[in-house]
């Protein structure tokens, strides 16, 4: 099997990882209501786009069954049946990559709404991942996101000593 085809089994109706990451993030998107094209282009980034031939930008053929299958999920299943499904085929590794994406993709159009941190924190308990140690996770990506670091020299991220200690890392 060749690494480029390992997803195409992700048309079906068993969820594997990478489904639950598509649905984890379109739960996301659409938590509070609306999507904004800012979430719309993070899922295009996370999930993989391609230029068709008058220019505009979609989803890849590869990841366009993914994401029919993803949205197709989200229509006929509640929050809480997802995490049910997902959350035993998971890896650790897996779990922290869909916090992360969740995280990035809340804060895409400038402000995690409160429904989009609700439906983080039920994906984040059902994960069994503690806030301590996604801590650190949640800070690099809140620090990628906080432009005030480039016009702000008394930013407390711009201050001498300051630094992010990861899980696994020494302190």
């Amino acid at each position: 099997m060749s690494l480029f085809s390992m997803f195409k089994s992700d048309k079906g109706e068993q969820m594997t990882a990478h489904k639950a990451f598509a649905i984890a993030l379109m739960y996301t998107m659409a938590a509070d209501g609306e999507m904004d094209p800012e979430e719309v282009g993070h899922l295009l980034s996370v999930i993989g786009g391609d230029r068709s031939s008058n220019g505009t930008i979609g989803v890849g053929a590869n990841n366009q069954a993914l994401l029919n299958s993803a949205m197709k999920y989200t229509r006929t299943h509640s929050h809480e049946q997802f995490l049910e499904e997902a959350t035993p085929v998971l890896t650790t590794a897996q779990r922290l990559c869909i916090l992360m994406n969740l995280v990035d993709s809340a804060l895409a159009d400038g402000e995690a709404e409160p429904e989009e941190r609700a439906f983080f924190d039920k994906v984040q308990k059902s994960f069994g991942i503690k806030d301590e140690d996604f801590g650190p996770y949640f800070q690099v990506i809140m620090m990628k996101n906080d432009r005030a670091v480039f016009v702000d020299q008394n930013h407390p991220m711009n201050q001498p000593g300051f630094s992010v200690t990861l899980p696994g890392q020494a302190g």
